[in-house]
Formats: C-alpha cells, structure tokens, sequence
C-alpha cells in the first residue's frame, strides 16, 4: 500500500521486543504524511540479523499539542510503510 501526501496514517502502537526505528512519543498516534522518501532497507531487520525487507519510507508529520498536549510546532519523523495503518 502507498501513502501519497496528505494522507492521514496512524503509527502502529506495539512495543516489540527487538530493536526498532519507531520513536515511543509517536506510537499510536495519527499524522499526516507529507512526502514519500523512496525505498529502503527496513532497519529493524538488518538490526535482527533478518534479511531487510525492502519498504517505502515516509516523512510524517505530527502536530506537538496531539503529541504532549501544548506546543504551536509539528514534528516531523521518517517511519517505513510496515509502521503505518491507514486511518
């Protein structure tokens, strides 16, 4: 599945057990994707010692007050697809 700009996605919420590039302060919650950054090793295999899948890596955009609940600002993080649930 891709996500073009301006697609709203929520970040998957789990708390795996291994090595992971999805920041806690964004799990669970809902952003906007604001540009596809091509295909890319997934670093959580590679960091397993799985063969890494191969993924559409996207810049998500945040807002700080959904985030934490103050702050005029946005955050933007880069998450791969496999992170992503189509809100």
């Amino acid at each position: 599945m891709s996500y073009p700009a301006g697609s709203r996605v929520r970040v998957r919420p789990g708390d795996p057990d291994h090595h992971t590039r999805v920041p806690r302060y964004v799990r669970g919650h809902t952003g906007e994707v604001v540009a596809a950054l091509g295909r890319w090793p997934v670093p959580d295999d590679s960091a397993r010692g799985l063969p890494p899948r191969i993924e559409t890596c996207y810049a998500v955009r945040f807002s700080a007050v959904d985030l934490w609940g103050s702050g005029d600002h946005t955050v933007t993080v880069d998450l791969w697809e496999s992170y992503l649930d189509r809100t």
